[in-house]
């Protein structure tokens, strides 16, 4: 109500919210690796993240040669999967303390045997030192000179004579806590609320926390030195150091306590602004070790540090050998379920069905072919001249790695059980295209010619996948003596170039036509011959062209639906629809009016309007284009006092031009050359 009069400025945003078109370029990789965590969806963003993870290549898989493709060929972002069978596990070691007793475990982060070629040295630190005035100090405080170094939870050695004892700070006051003006060292805080005890959890049955107590076993009339207990963790991989860890405390509330500052890396599962993860994972993982039937009295005994002696990692294994096509599939989980049952379950892509970002899916490790690749030997250590001057120490030797075990060889029954998974997964969700990767025999070059490829298209039928042919060879990093070059499936690289397509032109452009980086040659020549048999069939071949570079001449799907028969048609409806549907959720429980529709409806319009624009959609006009209805016509009063609202879209998709004929002719004694194309469903060209 207006009292006063004057001017008054209101704001009434009567239009309709926007809707955006969403990221139709986020790969889903399915595979192999080094280390990385388990069944675990971790977003990379970079060849060089990847590597810190999920480590380099290995002849095990060919989930990094996948990887790198996509990246190499204008890939951003994607969504990575190790998989292993049951019996991998992670190498580690237990550090003792000096009365025997186990006090930490140190992990390697992840599964895997490359943790066996890790040791970490563990060294004693003292940063902090002061003595105590003995003619102020009592046993729930010590005067000190200076605090500088100690703060509440700090570990503290106490030393008189010859025998130490330990105890962990409960404050520290700077002089302003006391009228003195002593700088202290409180045993014992004063505040019973903020006093120290020790607890036990009736469900975990563990016990939590330390105790304040007086100091005890000092002569009162002498000064005791204090020093600050800290460790350092120096950390080695093949006799390479890669990380120092400085500061590590025993008490849990310190803000250095050791198995929280290294207690692993939490991946987000979903994504947001907020949730990125690090460059790279720490190597190790700290646990406390406790003994749950009596109070940790153990956290005030300093760990055996030996700085001389490094500690090794032992038992990681990859879990390969025994790898099924049930870890790359996974199984449906059950809300009843226990959470160790649904561990077991939830494994390969039933992980990724969860990632909504999602919208590509490459399983290539399923057609795996794996090589052994022997470790290479270190160089002999070099002998210095005794006649030179000394100079610094050399570094260390590293030794061999450690080899894990060799994934098998799985059969076409298998291949096509996972292949069969990916579409089924794609068509549930409707918001993914997967890529089919021929299986190893049928991307060779072998007396069955195309017969073998065309006979494995011929199992699939959906608007969902893409098939493409044959295999890539890439410049194998690996440096294999036998081969320079590894045949890897082509998913990661077409993945690549769908991305770079959607970036540079949109997700409406057909993801062909452009060459393909990291690529040295195919395993099976395609001539136009070769190619005319196949695209018609829904194979979309990689062809060497000369001059041109290595080219993916085609963008069909696997669908025998002529209206979803191209890649670029599929992919754009299904980004429409995510786009509306997550834009629209606003309607829900909104009045069920015109004014409602009409909000709904100029949305609509707004984004179909802003896709045309782009080349989206066809038509000279945009009501050729598309059109929306949300009015009284379809939304009937019968329908309204059922509380819904019906909207209803029809889109003309841009589809791509796969013939261009020249027609060339004489016309007054002139040769006169026009452009004209041939649609698809003619039957040829003309």
């Amino acid at each position: 109500m207006y009292l006063t009069p004057g001017v008054y400025y209101e704001r009434v945003d009567a239009s309709a919210p926007g809707i955006a078109a969403i990221r139709t370029d986020i790969t889903g990789f399915v595979g192999i690796a080094r280390r990385g965590p388990l069944n675990t969806a971790v977003p990379v963003q970079s060849w060089r993240q990847f590597q810190s993870y999920f480590g380099d290549f290995t002849g095990a898989g060919y989930l990094a040669y996948g990887v790198r493709g996509f990246f190499e060929n204008g890939g951003r972002r994607c969504w990575v999967i190790r998989v292993a069978s049951e019996v991998a596990a992670v190498a580690g070691t237990i550090v003792k303390n000096t009365a025997k007793q186990p006090a930490w475990r140190i992990d390697a982060y992840s599964p895997g045997v490359f943790g066996n070629d890790l040791d970490v040295t563990v060294k004693e630190t003292h940063r902090a030192q002061t003595l105590t005035d003995p003619k102020s100090s009592t046993p729930e405080y010590a005067v000190v000179a200076s605090i500088t170094g100690f703060a509440r939870g700090t570990h503290v050695r106490l030393t008189q004579d010859k025998t130490p004892d330990w105890k962990i700070v409960s404050d520290v006051d700077a002089g302003e806590g006391n009228a003195a003006g002593e700088k202290r060292l409180i045993w014992m805080h004063p505040n019973q609320e903020k006093r120290r005890h020790v607890w036990k959890d009736e469900k975990t049955k563990e016990w939590h926390g330390y105790e304040d107590f007086a100091l005890a076993g000092f002569d009162p009339g002498r000064p005791i030195l204090i020093e600050s207990v800290e460790y350092t963790v120096l950390v080695r991989d093949l006799g390479r150091l890669i990380r120092v860890y400085e500061g590590l405390s025993l008490a849990p509330d310190h803000p250095r306590y050791g198995p929280q500052v290294l207690a692993g890396v939490v991946i987000p599962k979903e994504t947001g602004p907020l949730r990125t993860l690090p460059v790279a994972p720490e190597p190790l993982v700290i646990t406390e070790l406790r003994d749950l039937d009596q109070t940790p009295a153990n956290w005030l005994t300093p760990l055996q540090a030996d700085p001389a002696t490094p500690i090794a990692l032992t038992e990681g294994a990859d879990g390969l050998a025994l790898l099924s096509v049930h870890d790359f599939i996974g199984e449906e989980v059950s809300p009843m379920e226990s959470d160790e049952a649904k561990k077991l379950k939830q494994r390969g892509l039933r992980v990724l069905e969860d990632i909504r970002e999602v919208a590509i899916l490459a399983v290539p490790d399923i057609h795996i072919q794996p090589v052994d690749v022997p470790a290479k030997q270190p160089l002999p250590p070099c002998v210095p001249d005794p006649c030179l001057p000394s100079g610094p120490p050399p570094p260390a030797i590293p030794h061999a790695p450690a080899v894990g075990d060799l994934p098998p060889r799985f059969s076409e029954g298998e291949i096509f059980q996972v292949q069969a998974a990916m579409v089924q997964q794609c068509e549930r969700r409707r918001d993914r295209i997967a890529l089919l990767d021929p299986p190893f025999t049928v991307a060779r070059n072998d007396s069955l010619g195309t017969g073998a490829v065309r006979a494995w298209r011929r199992r699939f039928d959906s608007k969902y996948a893409a098939f493409y042919f044959p295999w890539l060879k890439v410049v194998d990093p690996l440096r294999r003596a036998s081969a320079i070059t590894r045949e890897i499936p082509p998913s990661g690289h077409v993945a690549g170039q769908y991305a770079h397509t959607d970036w540079q032109v949109g997700v409406h452009k057909a993801p062909a036509n452009e060459p393909l980086v990291w690529v040295q040659d195919v395993t099976v020549s395609v001539d136009d011959a070769v190619h005319g048999t196949l695209n018609p069939a829904g194979i979309n071949a990689i062809r060497t062209l000369p001059g041109r570079g290595i080219r993916i001449f085609g963008a069909r799907t696997v669908s025998s639906d002529p209206d979803w028969c191209f890649v670029n048609v599929r992919r754009l409806l299904m980004m429409i629809e995510k786009a509306i549907d997550v834009a629209i959720q606003w309607a829900v429980f909104e009045p069920n009016n015109h004014f409602t529709r009409a909000k709904l409806s100029l949305s609509l319009t707004s984004f179909l309007l802003s896709l045309w624009q782009k080349g989206a959609l066809m038509g000279a006009s945009a009501s050729e284009a598309f059109f929306v209805r949300c009015d009284e016509e379809n939304n009937p009063e019968s329908e309204r006092s059922n509380g819904r609202l019906l909207a209803e879209v029809g889109v003309a998709p841009s589809q791509p031009f796969e013939f261009v004929v020249l027609r060339i002719g004489r016309t007054n004694n002139e040769f006169e050359i026009s452009e004209a194309t041939t649609p698809v469903f003619s039957g040829g060209l003309t």
